[in-house]
């Protein structure tokens, strides 16, 4: 029961022997044998195969030799190098006659890539981030995200940030008021990584260092491009830039303050959005917000109007003239 009890408080790897259990092996290997009773607080040695019943007193063990210990860890993994670099040969074979093709092409190919599924698209996109060498641009619509995806999005940024690389992303107004949003911004509170937050943003967008850009083409985003040509990419970095001098920056105060008419920003682009004739769920989502809230800030948008009817609202607001001011820049070049 002691030993089983032992076994639970102190797992390690066999490169991470626990003190004890070093202390015991050295022992053991300097008098040739040692009690079984005596390692009872490390059971590690007998679980790595340190120690070995003594063929003569069954209370007694025996130590491995070092050579023969280590031996044996390293078969198995000196095994698995030789296949995977088996592996790697046969692969390089069985591409080389398609690589001499394309380095016969005259133009560039696939400059336009679809990726089907998760797994394809994270892939992609973790490769494309770790050949980025200078700055990557992000556009994250802020609808809610689980933890999991948020997690993942820290591990892809961290190893950037470390060599260097610049991140600016942009994400909606709403996102100021999401504890996870936040406390993932907080990882990266320094120069190289600038946040900045705006009324509305369509969809997500990933550009890594002028050269590649991802954009989901479905709903679900099951499914993505992955953008190669160099116009494609240049015209999406104007686009982001379009956006980012107008937003502003997540240290400043709240962007949904009341104007002097007495409606608040957040009110004008949805005063914007009813007058193209968007539904109230379209309008949710492209402002990064649920319908119940969206239809809260529509209702105020109402009473501050004067209006008892849908019909009537977006009369009032076409006559007020609110939609003439200039409420996207908040502060011009995107700083309050």
């Amino acid at each position: 029961m002691t030993t089983n009890r032992t076994k639970a408080t102190h797992p390690h790897a066999v490169t991470e022997l626990c003190q004890e259990g070093g202390r015991l092996y050295a022992n053991a290997l300097r008098t040739g044998r040692i009690a079984r009773a005596d390692v009872e607080d490390a059971p590690c040695l007998t679980e790595f195969a340190l120690l070995q019943p003594d063929p003569d007193d069954v209370n007694w063990l025996r130590p491995v030799a070092p050579t023969i210990a280590l031996a044996q860890r390293l078969s198995p993994i000196e095994r698995e190098i030789s296949e995977r670099r088996r592996m790697s040969i046969d692969l390089a074979e069985a591409f080389e006659p398609f690589m001499a093709l394309s380095a016969q092409a005259t133009a560039p190919t696939h400059s336009i890539t679809v990726l089907e599924g998760l797994d394809r698209i994270n892939s992609a996109l973790d490769l494309a981030t770790a050949q980025c060498q200078n700055e990557m641009l992000t556009v994250q619509p802020s609808g809610h995200r689980p933890e999991s995806r948020l997690i993942e999005g820290l591990e892809r940024d961290r190893p950037l940030i470390e060599r260097g690389v610049r991140i600016r992303t942009l994400y909606q107004h709403t996102a100021r008021y999401s504890p996870e949003r936040l406390a993932y911004v907080d990882q990266f509170a320094n120069g190289k990584v600038e946040y900045r937050t705006i009324d509305e943003l369509v969809e997500r967008l990933v550009i890594c260092d002028e050269a590649v850009a991802f954009i989901p083409i479905r709903d679900d985003r099951q499914v993505a491009l992955e953008l190669r040509h160099p116009g494609l990419v240049l015209y999406l970095i104007k686009v982001f830039e379009f956006m980012w001098s107008r937003a502003v920056p997540l240290s400043a105060g709240s962007p949904y303050e009341t104007a002097a008419d007495g409606i608040t920003d957040i009110q004008h682009s949805i005063a914007k959005l009813l007058i193209e004739g968007h539904v109230d769920e379209a309008i949710a989502r492209r402002l990064g917000m649920n319908v119940r809230t969206c239809r809260a800030h529509i209702a105020k948008l109402a009473t501050a109007l004067g209006s008892g009817s849908r019909a009537q609202l977006g009369f009032l607001i076409a006559q007020s003239g609110m939609l003439a001011q200039d409420h996207s820049t908040q502060g011009g070049d995107g700083h309050p």
